[in-house]
């Protein structure tokens, strides 16, 4: 089969398009047709190995995991004996992160664990642009943030892969949203159901007088102290771009002032996926696809990704 190969960390330009033995499931994995993938910044850390914590988990010399990609798309095409769930010609979509990655490839072994059925509404390029940055938005606002309906809840760089969904699961949820983004992407951002949006280039949703039960955050450009006045008692601020201010602050505002400061990391499951998919079938929940790249140009993708200022999501199409 085709897959994309990092044999040593460094920048995309190390990628190579290879020929490699098509993987075997075991009794309990499945082995999927990849149709769809999506780029996401875990790629890009595992690639240049940095920050040097990625290495702990990725190796600390040369990367343990050589084909690189954690949200796929694709057809059931085998399962081992022990699997319950999926059987030959499912549609199904995942997040790979917690069995290897290897989405970068025509095929790949997971655990049924990590795959839910595809919403059947959707291309696989957009299922595939779904699942880690989707669950992040749902696990910061819902597990995290203990979002309810009617909180006034501000996501902080709306417009990229997480915070489109974020803005939408916001939304599903029954909050009032503010979202904030740069001057071009002002219209998605209201397309995407926000109530109120903030344009970073002109106005600091720190200094506007308003303050949010909710806060989560994508980017993490503001201090902590400036982020925290506009936080309500009982308020939440979740960062899922890591904020120092956060990690060395938060506990003393949690305690001192009744505020949830906190960085979060997802994990994705079955049943959240499957909750996602749920949100998309009821037309809750849509991608933003910014670009849709051929497997041959994922260096291509992962340096765009890289720049920064993506509107949605970039997808890997078969």
């Amino acid at each position: 089969m085709k897959a994309i190969v990092n044999k040593k960390y460094g920048s995309p330009d190390i990628l190579e398009l290879r020929e490699v033995a098509r993987p075997e499931p075991k009794s309990n994995e499945i082995l999927i047709r990849v149709l769809a993938a999506s780029v996401n910044k875990a790629d890009w850390h595992i690639l240049n190995g940095k920050p040097y914590p990625v290495r702990l988990m990725s190796g600390l010399m040369k990367p343990k995991y050589q084909i690189l990609g954690a949200d796929v798309a694709g057809v059931v095409e085998r399962v081992g004996a022990k699997v319950t769930q999926f059987r030959p010609g499912d549609e199904v979509y995942g997040d790979l992160s917690g069995s290897g990655f290897g989405g970068f490839a025509e095929f790949v072994v997971t655990s049924e664990n990590f795959i839910a059925k595809k919403p059947s509404s959707f291309t696989y390029e957009q299922a595939a642009a779904l699942p880690m940055a989707a669950v992040t938005a749902l696990q910061g606002l819902r597990n995290k943030g203990g979002i309810s309906q009617g909180d006034e809840v501000l996501i902080n760089g709306a417009s990229g892969g997480v915070g489109s969904f974020a803005v939408q699961i916001a939304k599903a949820f029954g909050a009032h949203v503010t979202a904030v983004c740069s001057t071009q992407k002002v219209d998605l951002a209201l397309q995407q159901g926000a109530d109120i949006v903030v344009d970073y280039k002109k106005d600091d949703f720190t200094r506007m007088g308003k303050s949010y039960d909710l806060i989560f955050d994508t980017v993490a450009n503001h201090s902590i102290r400036s982020t925290e006045r506009v936080l309500k008692k009982g308020g939440s601020y979740i960062a899922c771009a890591f904020s120092p201010g956060a990690m060395f602050l938060g506990p003393w505002y949690s305690v001192i002032k009744g505020k949830v400061m906190t960085n979060m990391l997802a994990s994705t499951n079955q049943a959240d996926l499957q909750y996602i998919s749920k949100l998309a079938e009821e037309g809750k929940l849509k991608p933003v696809i910014q670009d849709t790249f051929t497997l041959d140009d994922v260096p291509d993708a992962l340096k765009m990704m890289a720049k920064g200022s993506l509107t949605g999501k970039l997808v890997i199409s078969m």
